[in-house]
C-alpha cells in the first residue's frame, strides 16, 4: 500500500509559521501533502506590534500595558488558527507551555515557559505527535541560532532533534503510541543571498530598507543550504499568513511588505533549508542542491 505523504513542522509561536516557510508549507499542502504545524507556546509574551491596533475604534485603544498584554493574549490563537487556514495546514498541535519570552526577562523563569520546561518530558509531547502523524519529513530551527537567540526557539531546535531519534525506538515514551522513524529532518536558514537580494530590490524600488548593517553581521549560513524550492506561486501563503497575525504585524511595515508577492517573486523566487539529518540514500550529487523535501522519500512511501 502506499504511504501517505506527512510533512511535520515545529515552531515555537504563533506568528513564526508566517514568517519561516508558509510558501513551502502552502505549496506541500496543496499537492495533497498531510501537512501538521506543532507550535510550541501560545506567545503569551508577545507585544503588540501593530500600532493601527490603538486607535480609536479599535480593539486595544485606551488599554494600560497590562490591559494590553491579557487582551493580545486571547487574540492569539485565533491569529494562528487563521494563518494556519491561509497556509492549508492539515492539523495544528500545540504543545502547551507558555511562551518563555526573551533572554533574562522575568517571563524565562516562569514554572509553565517551555524555557524551564524538562527537556526529556517536552521531548515526549513531540514523539507523540510524530507518532500521531508519521511524518517521512520534520522540520525545525536549525543548530546555529546566533541572529535570534530566543529560549524558546533554542528549546524547539533541542527537543526536535532529540524527538527525531526517539520516535523510531520503542524503548522510548512507550505510551505515547507505537515507534515511528522520520526520514529527513530540515532545518530553516535565514539566507543571506534572499536577504541582499531583498534589501537591494527595496532600495531600488522603495528609495530605503530597512534592514541595516546589524542584519548583515548576522552569521552567514548560506554555505550550509543544501535544498532550495521555487515558491514563487506560493507567496501568498507568507503575506496572508502573516496579516492573519494582525497585532504582531504591521501592514505598513517595510520589513514585512516592503515588496509585494509579485516584486519578491521576481526578486527571490526561493525558500532554503539545510538537511540536517537523512534516512535515506543521497539523491544528488555533491554541491547539488535539492528541489524537493521529499527527494528519497516519495519511493520509499511507495514501496
Amino acid at each position: 500500500m502506499t504511504q501517505r505523504l506527512s510533512l511535520l513542522t515545529v515552531h515555537a509561536h504563533p506568528d513564526d509559521e508566517a514568517s519561516k516557510g508558509a510558501p513551502t508549507l502552502a505549496r506541500y499542502s496543496r499537492e495533497g501533502v498531510h501537512t501538521v504545524l506543532v507550535c510550541a507556546t501560545g506567545g503569551e509574551e508577545g507585544d503588540l506590534n501593530n500600532p493601527a491596533l490603538k486607535e480609536p475604534g479599535q480593539p486595544f485603544h485606551g488599554l494600560d500595558a497590562e490591559a494590553t498584554k491579557a487582551l493580545l493574549a486571547t487574540m492569539r490563537p485565533d491569529e494562528l488558527a487563521a494563518s494556519a487556514r491561509v497556509i492549508g495546514f492539515s492539523e495544528v498541535e500545540m504543545l502547551g507551555y507558555r511562551d518563555s519570552g526573551m533572554p533574562e526577562s522575568p517571563a524565562n523563569s516562569q514554572h509553565e515557559s517551555f524555557h524551564m520546561a524538562d527537556v526529556d518530558e517536552a521531548t515526549g509531547r513531540l514523539v507523540r505527535l510524530i507518532r500521531k502523524h508519521q511524518p517521512q519529513v520534520m522540520i525545525t530551527y536549525g543548530d546555529d541560532q546566533r541572529g535570534y537567540p530566543h529560549p524558546d526557539h533554542l528549546k524547539v531546535h533541542e527537543i526536535s532533534v532529540l524527538a527525531f531519534d526517539r520516535a523510531g525506538d520503542d524503548d522510548w515514551y512507550p505510551e505515547h503510541g507505537a515507534a515511528w522513524q522520520p526520514l529527513k529532518l530540515y532545518y530553516s536558514v535565514w539566507s543571506r543571498a534572499r536577504l541582499t537580494a531583498v534589501h537591494e530590490a527595496l532600495i531600488r524600488l522603495r528609495g530605503f530598507s530597512p534592514y541595516d548593517e546589524k542584519w548583515f553581521e548576522r552569521p552567514n549560513l548560506d554555505h550550509r543550504i543544501t535544498t532550495r524550492l521555487h515558491i514563487a506561486d506560493y507567496l501568498w501563503a507568507r503575506s496572508g499568513a502573516l496579516r492573519a497575525h494582525r497585532t504582531q504585524v504591521d501592514e505598513r511595515e517595510l520589513f514585512w511588505f516592503g515588496l509585494s508577492d509579485d516584486e519578491l517573486a521576481s526578486t527571490y523566487p526561493y525558500e532554503d533549508w539545510v538537511l540536517a539529518r537523512s534516512l535515506v540514500p543521497a539523491q544528488r550529487r555533491d554541491g547539488e542542491l535539492e528541489d524537493d523535501l521529499f527527494l528519497g522519500v516519495r519511493s520509499a512511501a511507495r514501496a
